[in-house]
């Protein structure tokens, strides 16, 4: 019986700081502190071994935090885990998470021995004024080591993100940090506008009146945004999604599986999982993740399933992300039935207003649309 894909992402909270800008459950640890969080990390994994008899594992990808500041010998023993407990596709992708400054030419060694073939490098900026602004531990120096060294290592696959609309960001600074990254010619460029997140010191420094004078305009905003597009796609990379871009054949397939409806189970602190039709999410607080993951599984088995409704919304939701839209066939057969009228009639309007358009049986954002693109995916969870 051929077994349903499944992704697999493992949280790992630590970093050496605390960028300015992040929202993320992410902290300083201890050597004892992190050990005892994979103990309990693996305790949490062996929880779950039943879905091993029904599912492979198609993508894993280790975030955080910084999973490449942990000693590898603890990214180790959860992929040997893993690979006990569930059977992995031969085309595997493993991707983990490096924050620049941080791989040493032995991690590297040690990450590929693992079957790890998929890096990604948090750079944000070439520019190390902003680097510093945004409270990043590493130079662009720092960024470009690593990222030889991980080319030296055999990584055919790396992926690079990058953050524009920073404080006092101008459109040239935008354009030196782009351009000096594709030519290095990573498989993958993941380009973000910076987000005020509450909470944080940013928002702190520039969410008030007065703070966001320091920040590029909304229109400045949009027209990185499409510069962006112009640019890469005169590179080589396409979007494939509002904030990727990728070479042929090097989209990341665990977060296409995020934006797909697939299945995804979530491990360590805050992390979160689409299994069975049921979304739930593992605590934020790092106290408080111990205790629930040690009965994991049957905190599962306790969550209500979505309702066909919200299922449906959230396909319409995620895949307006997606460069490919959403297909009224493909809705068909996920769902038993056609768009419901209130979905038609709201896509017919924003394609007759030029938010989006057909392309066969899909319907798509349009670059106008992708300006407003927040406004229009909630549109479709007021039903």
């Amino acid at each position: 019986m051929e077994k349903t894909p499944l992704s697999v992402y493992i949280h790992i909270p630590f970093c050496v700081r605390k960028c300015l800008y992040c929202d993320f459950p992410s902290a300083p640890g201890t050597p004892e502190e992190i050990a005892y969080y994979f103990r309990v990390l693996q305790k949490e994994i062996r929880s779950f071994e039943a879905l091993g008899s029904l599912r492979s594992v198609s993508t894993v990808f280790f975030g955080g935090g910084t999973p490449s500041l942990v000693d590898p010998k603890y990214i180790g023993q959860v992929m040997d885990l893993l690979r006990a407990l569930y059977p992995f596709d031969k085309e595997v992708e493993i991707t983990l998470e490096a924050n620049p400054g941080t791989v040493t030419k032995k991690s590297l060694a040690a990450y590929k021995s693992m079957g790890i073939n998929r890096l990604s490098f948090g750079l944000q900026s070439v520019n190390d004024g902003e680097l510093k602004l945004l409270g990043r531990i590493h130079t662009y120096e720092d960024f470009l080591r690593s990222y030889e060294l991980a080319r030296e290592a055999g990584f055919g696959n790396i992926n690079v993100d990058l953050m524009s609309a920073l404080p006092r960001q101008t459109m040239e600074k935008w354009k030196k940090s782009l351009e000096t990254v594709a030519n290095l010619e990573p498989e993958h460029i993941s380009a973000y506008s910076l987000i005020i997140e509450e909470g944080t010191p940013f928002a702190e420094a520039y969410g008030t009146r007065q703070g966001r004078i320091y920040l590029p305009g909304e229109e400045t905003e949009r027209a990185m945004y499409h510069w962006t597009k112009e640019f890469l796609e005169g590179r080589g990379y396409h979007r494939y999604e509002i904030s990727n871009y990728a070479k042929a054949d090097r989209e990341c397939r665990h977060n296409l599986v995020y934006w797909t409806g697939g299945e995804y189970i979530g491990f360590g602190q805050s992390a979160a999982s689409y299994v069975d039709g049921r979304r739930f999410q593992n605590p934020a607080d790092r106290e408080e993740y111990p205790q629930y993951a040690r009965t994991a599984y049957g905190n599962f088995k306790k969550t209500r399933p979505l309702s066909l409704k919200e299922r449906e919304e959230e396909y319409m939701f995620l895949g307006l992300r997606t460069a490919r839209g959403v297909s009224r066939e493909e809705f068909k057969e996920r769902f038993g039935e056609s768009f419901p009228g209130t979905y038609e009639k709201k896509l017919m309007d924003y394609c007759s207003r030029g938010f989006m358009e057909k392309a066969n049986d899909r319907i798509r954002l349009t670059d106008k649309g992708i300006d407003v693109s927040n406004v229009i995916m909630a549109d479709f969870l007021q039903d």
